[in-house]
């Protein structure tokens, strides 16, 4: 059975680097773009070059959660995830000391919140498929 990552914002730098990594090591590709949608058909055109299937999908992280539904979009058209690589964040020219609460709380929406929602969604999968991943589970000593 042929494993399967998704990795946000594989449109372009570092989240290509790492799809097409995964790719060459014969994982299949979920890709993810927000304003590059050329860059993602351009990374997944890359990927189907070693022999994986490569899919791709618009994720904004700005409006969640729906805008996080994209990964579990992904996952029923790839069939399962085993790999999830946040690679999703917000930016700004904005100096710290200049930056504005509200411009902060978008960036903390997509950077944080979105994150934590893409995993959510990856890791109820992998539980379900009951492999993927791994996850740790903390047990309080008396």
């Amino acid at each position: 059975m042929t494993k399967v990552a998704i990795v946000t914002a594989s449109d372009s730098g570092i989240g290509k680097t790492c799809a097409l990594l995964l790719a060459q090591n014969g994982f299949d590709i979920g890709i993810t773009w927000h304003s590059d949608e050329r860059g993602a058909q351009e990374t997944a055109k890359k990927a189907v070059q070693f022999g994986v299937r490569a899919e791709t999908i618009h994720l904004d992280l700005s409006q969640l959660p729906e805008g996080a539904q994209a990964i579990e979009h992904l996952i029923q058209r790839l069939g399962r995830v085993d790999v999830l690589v946040n690679n999703a964040g917000a930016m700004t020219k904005s100096a710290f000391i200049d930056m504005p609460f509200t411009q902060w709380r978008q960036i903390f929406t997509v950077d944080v919140d979105g994150a934590f929602l893409c995993a959510q969604i990856a890791a109820r999968h992998m539980i379900k498929q009951g492999e993927g991943g791994a996850h740790y589970q903390h047990h309080l000593r008396p």
